[in-house]
């Protein structure tokens, strides 16, 4: 290059950079940096990266060295460390055995059934307790229904199907339509079965309601299985929670000789009433029981003006670990979910870290653990903060980054949720590009990762997603490789780094969320809930105290 193109291009640079007073920050997010630290990140020397495993240790250490380098604040004191106490769980033998006319019939674990207690206790027996179809085991006031109206299940184990009616029918007035409720999620349904005072709590999976293959449920429930620990020693759950297949659930249903297409259809109905099912149910769970203790890792970028007001970004650094019984592979990587989204915090730290002048409010990395368990990490975050809700701005969270390429699209689950989606409009079309609403909003994955916690806690919480419009394969391909991702990679050994993913569409979704953060942290704004949201009297709330 001769002298004088060198001087053009320098000096397009300067005015390339005198245009974005961001473009030198922005040149820390690279598809080069977010490759490094994914591959380590699921590398098998950390071992699925469990809590309370060698594979935390590791992961933990490698997040500390590098917020470190990075010259980031500890956000704990002089620790970049929060202790998470947790309960660890062991299922060794879980039997489940119906009894009905005709005699006992005996489920295989995995196969047929996968069953455990949240009780802090080493073994737990459900004997001949009466089981009841209770359609979706939902109560919810605000949609004017009540699965258990008139029933008294204590003592009785309850079966109900996943998901809401909603989903169901389509029906666009009856709940949210093809959106899933907080009610259409397993979490809930075991919550209100325990309310309910039931002895177990059984759902019945099906693929399409549920999201995801059997095989989910199943990897998910193998080894120790992490819990927050009540007062109570968690002894207010319900005894036994349960999936079972919906071939198991058939099997049952024709014991009892009743027709189970004809009650899930009548189920999604206001009709609906319950239905024993004229069998018993017995459990038998032995555990091992380990209290132990995990970490949420976070490091601070200080505000020059305002230090004490937070804008947060979130990824959780946990995965499955290893299943040593399995043949072959054992070791869950946890590639995409969430090695990406871990890596992702790096990088934005390294971008907040070349900001001049620092921004204005302080900027807030955070890995939460135990993401894989129940949102456990970000849970007890929203419990005992670091820095005080009512002075936390926004989070963002990022679970699982695309690695197909660039896309004309973002998506935004819980679009339409908080005001935050309009900074990421104004970011977006400054990339040329468009938000759409989540695809699949039956999947309920507004509920399903670590911003949810700081929603109910009222903080207004943002989780962009991969856009579907793929720029060089288009729609229906990016589709393909999503479902593809979810039937044979989701939450099983395959989820492994690949040198020849396309990580420029990750770069230019972190790009989208600097921009959002940095404009965050340098205004005087408090974005909210938009009305109706069932999160924004909490902040209210909140705020007016404040």
């Amino acid at each position: 290059m001769g002298v004088a193109a060198v001087a053009v291009a320098v000096t397009f640079m300067a005015c390339e950079r005198r245009e974005d007073p961001l473009a030198e920050a922005r040149e820390a997010i690279t598809a080069a940096g977010l490759r490094e630290h994914t591959a380590i990140l699921s590398a098998d020397s950390f071992e699925g990266r469990s809590p309370a495993s060698v594979g935390e240790e590791r992961t933990v250490s490698y997040l500390e060295r590098e917020f470190q380098a990075l010259g980031l604040k500890p956000a704990n004191h002089d620790s970049y460390f929060q202790d998470v106490p947790l309960v660890a769980i062991t299922p060794d033998r879980v039997s489940f055995a119906v009894r009905g006319d005709g005699g006992t019939s005996q489920f295989t674990w995995g196969p047929d059934f996968v069953a455990w207690t949240k009780r802090v206790v080493e073994s737990v027996d459900v004997s001949n307790s009466d089981m009841i179809f209770v359609g979706y085991g939902i109560v919810a006031p605000e949609y004017d229904w009540n699965d258990y109206a008139g029933l008294d299940v204590r003592g009785k184990t309850v079966v109900m199907l996943v998901n809401d009616p909603g989903f169901a029918t389509k029906d666009p007035q009856l709940f949210t339509g093809d959106a899933m409720t907080y009610y259409g999620r397993w979490t809930y349904k075991y919550e209100e079965a325990a309310r309910q005072g039931a002895a177990a709590a059984v759902i019945i999976h099906e693929t399409e309601p549920a999201s995801y293959p059997w095989g989910v449920v199943e990897g998910g429930r193998v080894g120790e299985q992490f819990d927050l620990v009540s007062a109570d020693n968690n002894m207010s759950r319900v005894p036994v929670e349960s999936w079972i297949t919906a071939e198991t659930a058939r099997a049952l249903f024709d014991r009892a000789r009743l027709d189970f297409d004809a009650l899930k259809a009548r189920a999604a109905t206001r009709e609906f009433k319950a239905v024993p099912l004229r069998l018993q149910a017995s459990f038998s769970i032995r555990n091992t029981v380990r209290r132990s203790t995990s970490r949420n890792v976070a490091a601070v970028v200080p505000g020059s003006t305002h230090p004490d007001e937070y804008v947060i970004y979130m990824a959780h650094w946990d995965h499955l670990g290893m299943d040593t019984t399995l043949t072959g592979d054992q070791i869950y990587n946890g590639a995409q979910d969430n090695a990406t989204g871990t890596a992702g915090l790096l990088l934005l730290a390294k971008a907040f870290m070349a900001v001049e002048p620092r921004p204005e409010r302080s900027v807030v990395l955070l890995a939460v653990t135990a993401e894989e368990q129940g949102l456990l990490g970000s849970a007890y975050y929203a419990m005992n903060p670091l820095f005080p809700l009512d002075h936390t701005v926004a989070a963002i969270n990022m679970d699982v980054l695309n690695v197909y390429g660039p896309t004309r699209d973002v998506t935004v689950v819980g679009l339409g949720q908080s005001e935050l989606d309009d900074y990421l409009a104004d970011a977006v079309k400054a990339q040329g590009r468009t938000i759409r609403p989540d695809p699949t909003p039956s999947a309920g994955s507004y509920y399903r990762s670590d911003h949810f916690n700081f929603a109910k806690a009222g903080v207004p919480a943002l989780y962009p997603d991969a856009g579907i419009d793929n720029i060089e394969h288009g729609e229906a391909w990016a589709k393909e490789q999503a479902d593809r991702y979810r039937a044979d990679q989701y939450h099983k050994p395959a989820d492994e780094y690949d040198p020849s993913w396309n990580l420029d569409g990750a770069v230019q979704d972190l790009d989208l969320i600097f921009a959002v953060g940095y404009r965050l942290a340098n205004e005087r704004t408090w974005p909210n809930w938009k009305p109706g949201s069932e999160f924004k009297a909490r902040r209210d709330s909140m705020m007016a105290a404040r």
